[in-house]
């Protein structure tokens, strides 16, 4: 499976699944979640809401709308409740249950952000050493392209970074 690190705007991501960095309420706000919704219309929202709430660390999925994909894989990373905070737990959880969702559905490529590192307040570089070491451990059934995205050029350079010791390529 080839594990690489992109730069730029998810929402305008080509893959077979797309990765929500999502709360356990599945409701869509800011963030990667926004980004998403915006690009995909209302109907993404409705459709994320519908499937929750979910546990710490679960993934529910929808169509993927007007994206240029055909399913959001929404990772709960995130509490939406107590502290909000994101947990190394959590984190790993939420990455391997979408490696795992993307598999189900027969999907060959996903693009995943820095789960919980954003709004859930947990640390950039921690957190994507954390998500590289759940990507290049897993065992893929179908899915063959998994790309790491970060959206500036400092998360960019973090992900990259953090990730070196368990990617394939850039």
């Amino acid at each position: 499976m080839d594990f690489s690190v992109i730069q730029g705007d998810i929402a305008a991501q080509s893959a077979d699944a797309l990765v929500n960095a999502a709360g356990t309420s599945l409701r869509m706000g800011s963030g990667v979640a926004g980004a998403l919704s915006q690009a995909a219309g209302p109907g993404l929202n409705e459709a994320a809401v519908s499937k929750g709430p979910v546990d710490l660390g679960e993934v529910a999925v929808t169509d993927a709308y007007d994206l240029d994909a055909e399913y959001v894989i929404h990772a709960a990373a995130m509490p939406h409740y107590g502290d909000g905070r994101a947990t190394e737990e959590s984190i790993r959880d939420a990455t391997r249950n979408a490696l795992d969702a993307a598999d189900k559905h027969g999907c060959r490529s996903l693009v995943i952000p820095a789960l919980g590192c954003g709004v859930a307040g947990f640390d950039l570089e921690v957190g994507a050493r954390i998500i590289g070491e759940t990507i290049a451990g897993y065992i893929p059934g179908t899915l063959s392209d998994v790309r790491f995205i970060a959206y500036d050029d400092a998360e960019f350079e973090t992900v990259r970074d953090a990730t070196t010791a368990f990617r394939s390529g850039t």
